[in-house]
């Protein structure tokens, strides 16, 4: 169930459009800052509070890959995966990432503390290859800079 402040939240988020559902991607961003992913309940309660049915809203859910469906660790790393990146190293980080936190591309460190996904593309052809972490864009990867970025990354609460 949706809490009060999530509730609060959305129906602020919904007094900025025309038509309530037109408030759904950022309802499901509201979920997801609050419990770190959208589950099917939450799927459910979102379509409640949005007079839209389950299956609409998780059609966009599962459309925008920045909304997680599955639990994720405390970090997700998102790594570009555009031609640009893929020119520029993009296999060559992907691997070293792996190595360093024992998983691949869609799964999650046993700890919990990362959670490793591809994306489609940062906007940072510039600096590629390129990786965001929390939110945090980093570009010009080298395997040194991983190595320095997951260090102080797993010291790092989540604020």
């Amino acid at each position: 169930m949706l809490n009060a402040e999530e509730k609060q939240l959305i129906e602020q988020a919904v007094r900025h459009y025309e038509h309530p559902r037109a408030a759904c991607l950022e309802a499901l961003k509201i979920v997801q800052e609050r419990r770190g992913w959208v589950s099917d309940d939450d799927v459910r309660d979102v379509a409640d509070a949005l007079a839209m049915s389950p299956a609409e809203v998780d059609s966009l859910a599962t459309f925008y890959s920045l909304i997680f469906r599955r639990p994720v660790g405390r970090h997700v790393i998102l790594v570009c995966d555009s031609v640009s990146c893929w020119i520029m190293g993009y296999e060559r980080i992907v691997q070293h990432i792996s190595e360093r936190l024992g998983v691949g591309l869609g799964e999650t460190t046993p700890d919990g503390e990362f959670t490793l996904l591809p994306v489609v593309c940062l906007g940072a052809c510039d600096r590629a290859p390129a990786m965001m972490i929390d939110g945090d864009l980093h570009g010009d990867l080298t395997e040194e800079v991983i190595d320095q970025l997951l260090v102080t990354y797993r010291g790092k609460k989540m604020e």
